[in-house]
């Protein structure tokens, strides 16, 4: 039984990094030229004017942000798409009845998703060393944060494909829910900048905490504790996790 698991994992995961790379230029190109356009917009023609961040250039202080927004959009969008395909198709019965534990379905599917995320943060970090001298100063936080942010969203990912209806469904969270977030979680400004209830009512947006953990492992620096903003990860994490995998072993939506 232990051995039928591992091989399910390895091909649900080698099946998703498969899927993406396959189709690089539509997967791993457009978050690259968007980030591109945010350092020369924001980092370059913006950042001139700003000045100094708690010590670090505009340029610098964006970057963790617009990283992350790369991790967080593909490493949903990823599994989102994938798993609800495979409930359109109908093949995901065949996993679901096989002697395959829900758990292995799930893992398998969030490390495709975090593979992708990943690999786009990467690129992502890379493009930004052409606009900065960029120092990572604590390269086991940033990693940390990258992975338990990319794990978070994949499982969202899942919950979102799982409720899904039709193809529009899956593209209502990334665009009225993720991108809300995403943009009001200080990817381009601290919340020390922010009036009192704006600096309270970001404290509720779980991104803050995914975009400020990161920061604080590559540039030293964040608007919150790195200890603080690792408990609020990881429990988010982990309930998405748990409800991923009680919406499988229920079977919601997956055996109509």
């Amino acid at each position: 039984m232990l051995n039928a698991n591992w091989v399910a994992f390895q091909t649900i995961v080698v099946r998703e990094i498969m899927r993406f790379v396959r189709i690089w230029v539509q997967t791993l190109t457009p978050p690259v030229i968007n980030a591109v356009l945010y350092f020369i917009i924001f980092g370059s023609l913006i950042g001139s004017r700003i000045g100094d961040m708690g010590g670090h250039t505009y340029m610098e202080y964006i970057v963790p942000g617009v990283v992350m927004m790369g991790v967080i959009v593909n490493s949903y969008s990823n599994v989102v798409s994938s798993f609800f395909s495979a409930r359109y198709q109908h093949f995901i019965e065949e996993l679901l009845i096989s002697p395959v534990h829900n758990l292995t379905i799930l893992i398998g599917y969030i490390t495709g998703g975090v593979c992708r995320g990943l690999l786009v943060g990467a690129l992502v970090l890379c493009v930004s060393l052409a606009f900065t001298d960029l120092q990572v100063r604590y390269w086991f936080a940033t990693l940390v944060f990258t992975v338990l942010t990319a794990m978070l969203f994949a499982a969202l990912g899942l919950i979102n494909a799982i409720y899904a209806r039709n193809f529009d469904d899956i593209s209502i969270v990334p665009n009225f829910i993720l991108t809300p977030l995403t943009y009001f979680g200080g990817v381009f400004y601290s919340i020390s900048l922010l009036p009192p209830l704006w600096q309270t009512l970001s404290k509720f947006n779980p991104v803050f905490y995914i975009i400020n953990g990161f920061r604080y492992g590559v540039l030293g620096t964040a608007d919150v504790s790195l200890w603080h903003a690792f408990v609020v990860v990881s429990v988010f994490t982990l309930a998405a996790m748990a409800l991923a995998l009680s919406l499988l072993n229920r079977g919601t939506r997956l055996k109509s």
